[in-house]
């Protein structure tokens, strides 16, 4: 009986502490899979752009015929004739100052908004900071009309500040809670130790916060900027000339005047939309850390 004992004590040990083998996660055993989902995935975003640029070096039945093989002969006068054009460079210098105006408004009120709503204790902060986070619930589609009243009673109808200031408005409740999160990881003693120091909140924001915050507020700079850019629906409401046009309407125009040339409107669509590509790829570094900046803390 003891003899039992003594020789099946050990096998109960042995079978206790033998470690239990942790369960990889189902995707970890793929990794084919993984890398085959993310080529699938980074094929949607780049097949039409890749197809759209290689339109433009196309004549119209080659296009037609063969839309998304590569040209036979590369016309490089498509290109040539948008560069060469005033129209697009008007365009785009309207869509430059509309998108570089919207960047500058959001980011310097959202900052001073997202500050006193991370670091300041006052009655109703928490109400007036989900009153406005609620704007993300309703697209601007559902106040044009109000809105559109307003600017023409502003007398701003047919200017870029009538564009401007809506584009903003919107961009506001995004911006805010995205730098509420990235202003709330900078340490508290930070703070205190500039309030003992004799630094006011004011100094604090503009000397410390805002050094240390730079990849989210550059991150908020970039989706502004690219949400202003492509806007279509504000300047369509809001402008009536022409030559206020920033490009996707100014694209509306273009393709309206050439409806039988679509290698040029393919043409003027590639070079129209390359400068929020270039940002968006100079600045992806910035965009992932901005966004991942109160993922731990908030």
């Amino acid at each position: 009986m003891s003899d039992q004992i003594a020789i099946s004590a050990p096998s109960g040990v042995g079978s206790a502490a033998r470690p239990k083998r942790a369960r990889r996660p189902p995707f970890a055993l793929y990794p084919a899979f993984r890398l085959s989902a993310l080529i699938l995935v980074a094929s949607i975003v780049i097949v039409p752009l890749v197809a759209t640029a290689i339109g433009g070096f196309k004549e119209l039945g080659e296009l037609r015929a063969n839309p998304l093989g590569l040209p036979k002969v590369w016309q490089w006068e498509n290109y040539r004739a948008i560069l060469e054009s005033a129209r697009y460079w008007r365009v785009l210098g309207n869509s430059l100052l509309i998108a570089c105006l919207t960047v500058a408004i959001t980011v310097s009120l959202s900052a001073m908004a997202a500050f006193a709503f991370a670091h300041l204790k006052f009655f109703g902060r928490r109400f007036l900071f989900t009153y406005m986070t609620l704007g993300l619930m309703f697209p601007a589609a559902t106040a044009i009309l109000p809105l559109f009243i307003r600017v023409r009673d502003l007398g701003l109808l047919d200017t870029p500040w009538g564009v401007i200031l809506p584009q903003a408005a919107f961009a506001l409740a995004m911006a805010v809670l995205l730098l509420r999160n990235g202003f709330r990881q900078l340490p508290d003693e930070l703070l205190d130790a500039a309030l003992v120091d004799g630094c006011g909140y004011v100094r604090y924001f503009l000397y410390v916060t805002l050094p240390l915050s730079r990849p989210i507020l550059s991150t908020v700079a970039i989706i502004s900027f690219v949400a202003s850019w492509n806007a279509y629906l504000v300047p369509l409401i809001m402008l009536n000339t022409n030559t206020l046009y920033p490009w996707p309407l100014g694209l509306m125009d273009y393709q309206g005047e050439y409806t039988t040339q679509w290698q040029l409107v393919l043409a003027f669509i590639t070079l129209t939309i390359l400068p929020a590509i270039v940002m968006f790829i100079v600045a992806q570094k910035h965009i992932v850390a901005g966004l991942t900046a109160g993922a731990v803390k908030g």
